[in-house]
């Protein structure tokens, strides 16, 4: 079972290996493929065309001309609707909230200051610690809010240092 969203209204489909049921109802429309982009559909007597345009499969996002008209759908998996069912859907697009000192140590370097905006994987600072040197990188995009902390400042394990 999946879930195609067009228009903000949400559709089940489910698919069988005899038939294909959305919204719980039998999909009886004859289709026929007219290319490896473009199907034909024939429903009470009226005729329509599909073409993909576009297919973002990171995002599960399509573009269709459905009879002339540009659509986007919105495709969720069973993946996707158990995340959601579980309240695990959107815990990547809150941002990060702060990088906190995952051990205690001494700032030595400072690579960013208010207002810069960072990348995942950034290096942010630079944290000694039993004598080596780490890289803190941040762990999500986003916008530095506040510095927390200033160079040579020794520092405690899950002190924030930097606010987003």
């Amino acid at each position: 079972m999946f879930s195609v969203i067009i228009n903000e209204k949400a559709y089940s489909v489910e698919k069988t290996d005899k038939q294909l049921k959305v919204n719980d109802q039998e999909f009886d429309w004859d289709m026929k493929w007219v290319s490896d982009r473009r199907i034909h559909f024939i429903k009470n007597n009226q005729s329509m065309e599909a073409e993909l345009i576009s297919l973002d499969s990171e995002t599960k996002t399509l573009q269709i001309k459905l009879n002339h008209k540009v659509v986007e759908l919105q495709l969720k998996d069973r993946f996707d609707l158990l995340l959601e069912e579980l309240g695990m859907d959107n815990l990547d697009s809150s941002g990060i909230q702060d990088i906190k000192a995952p051990m205690p140590g001494l700032i030595l370097d400072l690579k960013v200051k208010s207002g810069d905006e960072v990348k995942k994987g950034d290096v942010v600072l630079i944290l000694e610690a039993m004598k080596m040197e780490n890289s803190i990188k941040s762990p999500g995009d986003g916008v530095v809010k506040d510095i927390k902390v200033s160079l040579n400042q020794s520092v405690e394990k899950n002190q924030v240092l930097i606010s987003f």
